[in-house]
């Protein structure tokens, strides 16, 4: 039963409520050398959904602090030279156990999963990493999850079942017992005209076959028949799925993101974002994110924290 949908309630602040019933994660805060970053953290910290430890150059983070206003008083810093030392640094205190989460601060995300993924001294697991949007979209009724529109640019079949596990696990995290996946493409039937219908028809089969767990899977679906009833309707597509997706999964990162950023700027939606498949979750923010999108991004990452405390090494996401 999802906890997601709400009349009256913004859906992100349902989930920060979530966050706020549990512990503070400690959190590796990466290279927060601008106000915007830096300020998020503090605000997270202050809305008591995380414990930030700032990896940086210490001079010039107390600088921005000061030109910001932002009280750093009795938060620790890592202090090191740049951004490349800063994304070294703070994989490796994860590994040492200081950390539960990682948030992106002022460098470029390349940078950070560069790190993040190096076979010797980074946080890979035998899932691929893939990222998710979480869409408050003015208007709808539930919470949507677009996936991968950030890290994966072309993936492949393979890339795609983890992407669609990942979404999955993060659903059930967030307490969506059974999310109903649309894999996505421009029409709802199997052509080899289009390679993105095939891929959503094996999908299908490998979640009927075991390869994919704990969600209901439907494509190839249409965006309007994924998540329109009454498109679903005419054009005569039945059951769970089509017209009402939870998860959205795009065919690759260009479409996503082009979704993802049609969603913000024209629906006004909220878009938090969270990176999985990797030791720890990692929490993508960006500048033009409000305070309430950044704060919705922390709470998705404590509350995968807590659920990864009480999971088998195996099953975390």
């Amino acid at each position: 039963m999802s906890d997601l949908t709400t009349a009256s309630r913004s859906k992100h602040d349902i989930l920060i409520d979530a966050a706020n019933n549990l512990p503070p994660t400690p959190t590796l805060v990466v290279h927060p050398c601008d106000a915007t970053s830096l300020q998020g953290a503090i605000e997270a910290r202050d809305a008591g959904l995380i414990l930030p430890i700032l990896v940086g150059p210490e001079s010039k983070i107390r600088e921005t602090a000061e030109q910001a206003g932002i009280d750093l008083t009795g938060v620790e810093i890592e202090d090191v030279p740049h951004s490349n030392a800063a994304a070294a640094k703070a994989v490796e205190l994860v590994r040492a156990g200081r950390g539960e989460l990682l948030m992106k601060g002022s460098l470029h995300t390349d940078e950070l999963m560069r790190e993040v993924t190096s076979s010797a001294t980074g946080l890979r697991t035998g899932r691929r990493i893939s990222h998710v949007f979480i869409m408050d979209v003015p208007g709808h009724a539930e919470t949507l999850f677009i996936t991968d529109a950030a890290i994966n640019i072309f993936p492949d079949l393979d890339t795609k079942r983890d992407i669609v596990q990942n979404a999955i696990d993060l659903c059930h995290a967030l307490r969506i017992d059974l999310p109903r996946v649309a894999i996505l493409s421009a029409v709802e039937t199997v052509t080899t005209k289009i390679p993105s219908t095939l891929e959503a028809a094996a999908l299908c089969k490998m979640a009927d076959r075991g390869q994919i767990t704990g969600g209901l899977l439907d494509g190839p679906l249409a965006f309007d028949n994924a998540i329109d009833p009454e498109a679903a309707r005419i054009k005569g597509i039945g059951g769970p799925v089509a017209g009402h997706a939870q998860v959205l999964v795009v065919p690759d990162l260009e479409a996503g993101n082009m979704l993802a950023k049609n969603l913000t700027f024209i629906a006004k939606a909220d878009a938090a974002g969270i990176v999985l498949g990797a030791r720890v979750p990692i929490i993508l923010t960006s500048r033009a994110d409000s305070v309430r999108t950044r704060l919705a991004s922390a709470a998705v990452g404590t509350i995968l924290a807590a659920a990864r405390r009480t999971t088998t090494p195996s099953s975390k996401v």
